[in-house]
């Protein structure tokens, strides 16, 4: 279960950092982190919680809950709601390959932005769910 979840993990990553609407808004190589690293530069996404689970009743089957984060300095939620809208764009739907696994869906779940504590950092999240299943062994 857990090799889908980091198998998923880098190909999501991998596919938001060759992303074009991607790089336009957070640079080239887009700023997209596990963990951002002390002074990272504003704008920047973060890759969030997940969580794997079975998929109820499909033997090798695996439900993927995962968080995207973006935050920013700009004055206001205009650059987090673009970045947001960048980044359902690339992943909602989209195809991936994964080594070991087959990508059943990925899908968009939720979206939020909001002003963090600072009063200078807008924060949004994208949750988004996937299904993984274990290729076939021919």
């Amino acid at each position: 279960m857990m090799v889908a979840s980091w198998d998923l993990q880098k190909a999501i990553y991998q596919h938001l950092r060759n992303d074009d609407a991607i790089k336009a808004e957070l640079g080239t190589p887009a700023r997209i982190y596990d963990d951002p690293p002390p002074g990272a530069v504003f704008p920047y996404l973060t890759l969030g919680e997940t969580r794997a689970s079975d998929w109820k009743g499909v033997d090798g089957g695996v439900e993927h809950e995962l968080k995207l984060y973006v935050f920013s300095r700009y004055a206001g939620r205009r650059e987090v709601k673009r970045i947001l809208s960048a980044v359902y764009d690339a992943l909602h739907e989209t195809a991936l390959t994964l080594p070991d696994h087959e990508l059943v869906n990925l899908r968009f779940v939720f979206g939020d932005v909001f002003r963090r504590q600072d009063g200078e950092t807008y924060q949004g999240v994208a949750r988004f769910r996937a299904v993984t299943h274990e290729k076939e062994i021919s």
